[in-house]
């Protein structure tokens, strides 16, 4: 697999990375151990060198499982995690941020202990916390890239002044964000402020949480605490009216002779060499197709339909429920 670069310091990734969320936490039931752990092999074997988790994911069981699979082939990978929430007595407080200096620190130093290595390759803000200004968060972050315990630093649903905010206070490699054809809120601003300051993107959900693949076609397919069922988009009339907008995509699919999800694919990583999507899959098939989507080419006629027909605003619904949607900074 082709390795892409974000930030101008240069911390190379392979083109498509792993989300290992779905493992453990959000989609249904964990998956099984056994097979996790095939998964994520198949997809090192594939290439990929890019993972991503975070110390909510479970929480913590999702940094457990990736340091049980990649033991002693840490050499071989980029592990992204991050910190953020507040979790007290193992579960995520609703609507609840920290990171506070002393989270950071404790954080980091339990994510290195569950991953079972001695730094971090990139560390995420996972939200933007509003009671602490981000100068004092990436200087913590910033300590500890001097103390060796981490070595890239980057952002999640982050406004664009709130990432000038950060990059004048230490180099930002990446900006983790959702990205996708059913995702587009970040073209008007914030993509241009990460291309003049030489922020790298790595758009989550890249799938538009199944849509984009064509496989979702109602609700009850989908296990009762799967956090889909509470998304706006995938509620009655904007679940239809959603799913009638993903056609151009299949048409277009079945014109190529690829996967539904593989022009999904195809047109985020044809948005720029600074742009590594993470699609996440329990399943080895998902896993294999979706890397398939890097030798899709789209033509130029097929990326300004995509462009026009899925536009910003064509997606009804809001991504997250009020409280969740709370949590992404517009500051």
């Amino acid at each position: 697999m082709k390795k892409r670069t974000l930030g101008r310091d240069g911390l190379e990734v392979s083109e498509l990375g792993l989300g290992c969320m779905g493992f453990s936490f959000a989609y249904g039931a964990p998956a099984a151990e056994a097979d996790a752990i095939a998964t994520l092999h198949r997809a090192l074997d594939l290439g990929v060198t890019f993972f991503d988790t975070a110390e909510v994911y479970g929480p913590f069981t999702n940094e457990e499982l990736l340091g049980r699979a990649f033991k002693g082939r840490f050499k071989d990978i980029v592990i992204a995690t991050k910190f953020g929430f507040r979790i007290v007595d193992g579960k995520m407080q609703a609507g609840g941020t920290d990171s506070s200096g002393a989270n950071i620190r404790k954080v980091v130093d339990e994510s290195l202990r569950r991953l079972g290595t001695d730094h971090i390759d990139l560390l995420y803000q996972h939200r933007v916390d509003p009671n602490v200004p981000i100068e004092e968060v990436v200087g913590v972050m910033a300590e500890l890239v001097r103390a060796g315990k981490v070595r890239y630093l980057g952002l999640s649903e982050a406004s664009a002044r709130t990432i000038r905010r950060a990059q004048a206070t230490h180099p930002i490699a990446a900006l983790q964000s959702e990205y996708s054809l059913w995702e587009r809120n970040l073209e008007a601003e914030i993509l241009p402020t990460l291309r003049e300051l030489g922020i790298g993107l790595v758009p989550f959900s890249p799938l538009g949480r199944g849509l984009l693949t064509g496989r979702l076609k109602n609700m009850d397919s989908l296990a009762a605490n799967d956090i889909r069922r509470n998304m706006p988009r995938l509620q009655g009339a904007n679940f239809d009216a959603n799913l009638q907008a993903v056609e151009v995509v299949e048409k277009i699919a079945a014109r190529i002779g690829a996967t539904t999800g593989q022009v999904a694919l195809a047109w985020v990583l044809q948005k720029g060499d600074d742009v590594v999507p993470i699609p996440g899959t329990k399943r080895i098939s998902y896993l294999e197709e979706n890397l398939a989507a890097a030798k899709v080419t789209l033509s130029a006629a097929d990326m300004r339909l995509l462009d026009e027909t899925l536009k910003p605003g064509a997606i009804v619904g809001d991504r997250y429920a009020q409280a969740n949607m709370a949590l992404v900074d517009r500051t």
